[in-house]
C-alpha cells in the first residue's frame, strides 16, 4: 500500500468529502550512479559556498532569490508560512467543464483520490454525477506549498486528480508551425487517411513496452553475470534527404499496414 501524499477535503457545494491523495504514476527508468571506473567507488559532491569556500551542511542552506539585476534576497521559513494558501487543505470545485476543453499540453501530474472515513458516500455521489454529466471538475489545490490549478474526473471506480500548468507556463508554439503557403493535395490527404484507417484500433496500453529499457536491463544483467550478453540488432538505415512522392510512399505504407494487420489476425 503506497503512502498518501496529502490529506484534505473536496468541497462539493455544501458536501465535504474527506480524501487522501496518492501518486498515480511512478518512473520505471533504469537509474545509474556516478562512480570512479578504477575501483567502482561512488562519486560524492560537497556543497561549497562560492564566496568563502566553506562546506555548508544541508541543514544550514537557505533559499535565495536572485533578481534580474543580480541582487540576492534570503527567504526565511516564516516568509513561506505567512503566504496565503486558502486551498491548503480544502479543494473547492469552482467549475465544471468538458474534458476536451482542457488543452492536453497543460496536464502535469496525476493522483488517485481515496475517500476517508465518512467520505465514501459523497465520493461515490461525485463520481457518478461526473460520469453521467460527462464533465470534469476544475479545482484549485495546494500541494508541496505550491498552489496548482487541477481537475477531478471519474475513471472506472476512482476519482483522479490531474494538476494543470498555469496558462503563463504554457509556451506559444506558433513558431514551429509550417508556412501557410505549404499545402497538402486532396490525393495526399485521402491516402494519409487510408493509412490512418489501417492502423486504427482500440487503445490497449498493455501491448506497448519500453524496448530501450528492456535492452538496457539485459545489458546490466549480462554485466552482473545473470544472463548472456544480448545480441546486437541492426537498425534500418534512415531515409535520405531526397524529395519523395508522398502518395507513393503512403500507398506503400498502407499495403505494409494491411499485411501487418492480416498477420496479426492470423496469429491471434
Amino acid at each position: 500500500m503506497p503512502r498518501s501524499l496529502w490529506k484534505g477535503a473536496v468541497s462539493f457545494g455544501l458536501v465535504t468529502i474527506p480524501v487522501k491523495l496518492y501518486s498515480a504514476t511512478e518512473e520505471k527508468d533504469v537509474t545509474f550512479r556516478q562512480v570512479h571506473p578504477k575501483d567502482g567507488g561512488r562519486i560524492k559532491y560537497k556543497r561549497v559556498c562560492e564566496v568563502c569556500g566553506e562546506e555548508v551542511p544541508y541543514a544550514e542552506i537557505a533559499k535565495g532569490y536572485e533578481s534580474a539585476d543580480g541582487r540576492m534576497v534570503i527567504l526565511e521559513a516564516s516568509d513561506f508560512d505567512d503566504l496565503p494558501l486558502p486551498t491548503a487543505k480544502q479543494v473547492e470545485i469552482v467549475q465544471f467543464v468538458e474534458l476536451d476543453e482542457i488543452e492536453p499540453t497543460a496536464f502535469n501530474k496525476s493522483y488517485f483520490l481515496e475517500a476517508e472515513g465518512p467520505g465514501a458516500k459523497p465520493y461515490v455521489l461525485l463520481r457518478e454525477a461526473l460520469r453521467k454529466a460527462k464533465k470534469v471538475a476544475v479545482v484549485k489545490v495546494a500541494l508541496r506549498s505550491r498552489e496548482s490549478l487541477a481537475l477531478i474526473r471519474a475513471t472506472d471506480e476512482l476519482l483522479v486528480l490531474h494538476t494543470l500548468l498555469w496558462p503563463d507556463e504554457l509556451r506559444d508554439g506558433s513558431f514551429a508551425a509550417p508556412s501557410d503557403e505549404i499545402k497538402a493535395s486532396k490525393g495526399e490527404v485521402d491516402m494519409a487517411r487510408m493509412f490512418i484507417d489501417q492502423l486504427t484500433a482500440p487503445y490497449d496500453p498493455e501491448q506497448f513496452t519500453d524496448s530501450y529499457r528492456e535492452a538496457l536491463e539485459a545489458v546490466v544483467a549480462a554485466k552482473l553475470g545473470d544472463a548472456p550478453a544480448p545480441e546486437a540488432t541492426e537498425e534500418p538505415a534512415a531515409g535520405g534527404g531526397d524529395v519523395v512522392d508522398l502518395v507513393a510512399a503512403l500507398k506503400a505504407s498502407v499495403e505494409a499496414a494491411k499485411k501487418r494487420r492480416e498477420a496479426a489476425a492470423k496469429a491471434g
